[in-house]
């Protein structure tokens, strides 16, 4: 009998911080980037700074009032380094006002990893400031080249530590499937950004959004999507080293926003890149993790479960080589997700021998699959 460990896919592996957010698209960005649609990717029309601070300290005064726990104070979109100092101020004494009030716990923003240096992150930390997202999108220096990033890997290597120097905690987030990039640049940029001690990841898979250089490239034959099966068994890994870490992955695809799903040309998921489906890589991935025998051939099966996984998503039948189960057992905990969302992974299942007949439920987090003589 085989044993493989399911603790690390329970639950999260930090506990999740309720993050009131508030939106400034395209403010303080340098330029535009290719694949960036701001106001259809966040579903929010132009307005000018005075009013969206205005209208999110009323929404969180009245959330104090309402008795609700705190949040924390999340400034998403733009480059809010960047910004110009006046407004980058009342930015901060917004923050500052609301942490004294008790209305927020403290803030955190994200920006780009070429607009920051240690003097601003205390200045940003002295008001409050807990956690900076980086928009590195690569490290992959072709990656960057070909997205008109304007920055080097190695300079987003060194944001990441500067964030880490000024003890605040760090998001890292990756656009597998930009241009220039390769499926191994995106399980690279996973396991550096870990390695330099991210916090907290968010997986984007690059979609064209009508309106921007992107769609240009791909209406001229200049640029191809990822296929979708092959996204997804990627992000499936770039989730299971992240989750190896017990670092979490808090979003995989943008949340799906009307004027974004109008603005959407092609990507990976053929208009429907929300968390729906985006969602189905974590169910499989989990399918495949379970399969995992482990002991000597650990390597060798690890990779047959993933050729499974990719299997399962192009909808091919099962891989030679897999091994027949004459029983497999799982927790309890597995029931919600072992069939898939809608029950399409009975078959796969099946064709490793796994019946309702020789599926055994157990307690605790052990699995132990028993491979037919």
């Amino acid at each position: 009998m085989s044993h493989v460990s399911l603790a690390f896919l329970w639950g999260s592996p930090a506990a999740a911080v309720p993050v009131f957010s508030v939106f400034i698209p395209f403010l303080g960005c340098p330029r535009r980037c290719v694949f960036c649609s701001q106001h259809e990717q966040t579903g929010q029309r132009p307005l000018p700074l005075d009013e969206i601070l205005g209208s999110a300290a009323a929404a969180l005064r009245h959330r104090r009032r309402q008795g609700r726990p705190a949040p924390e104070l999340a400034f998403y979109g733009g480059t809010f380094t960047a910004l110009p100092a006046h407004e980058l101020d009342a930015c901060l004494r917004l923050a500052r006002s609301l942490i004294r009030d008790g209305c927020v716990t403290a803030f955190r923003c994200s920006t780009r990893p070429d607009r920051l240096d240690a003097p601003l992150l205390a200045h940003l930390r002295r008001h409050g400031c807990r956690a900076v997202e980086l928009g590195i999108q690569s490290f992959a220096d072709t990656a960057l080249q070909a997205s008109e990033r304007h920055y080097s890997g190695g300079r987003a290597e060194d944001a990441c530590r500067l964030v880490r120097r000024a003890g605040l905690a760090l998001g890292v987030q990756l656009l597998p499937g930009m241009p220039g990039h390769g499926e191994e640049d995106f399980l690279a940029d996973v396991r550096r950004a870990l390695a330099l001690g991210a916090d907290m990841l968010r997986f984007y898979p690059c979609l064209v959004l009508a309106g921007t250089e992107l769609a240009r490239r791909w209406q001229n034959g200049l640029y191809t999507p990822w296929p979708l099966p092959r996204t997804l068994l990627l992000l499936a890994r770039g989730w299971l080293y992240a989750r190896r870490a017990g670092v979490p992955v808090i979003r995989m695809g943008l949340a799906p926003e009307a004027a974004m799903e109008a603005a959407l040309l092609a990507g990976p998921a053929d208009r429907n890149l929300g968390g729906r489906v985006l969602g189905r890589a974590l169910w499989l991935h989990v399918c495949a993790c379970l399969l995992g025998l482990q002991g000597g051939r650990a390597a060798e099966n690890e990779a047959r479960a993933a050729a499974l996984l990719e299997r399962l998503l192009t909808g091919a039948a099962t891989p030679p080589g897999l091994p027949r189960a004459q029983a497999l057992y799982l927790p309890r905990s597995c029931q919600g997700f072992f069939r898939g969302p809608g029950g399409e992974l009975e078959r796969a299942w099946a064709a490793l021998g796994i019946t309702r007949r020789n599926r055994i439920w157990t307690p605790g987090h052990a699995a132990a699959l028993h491979p037919a003589v």
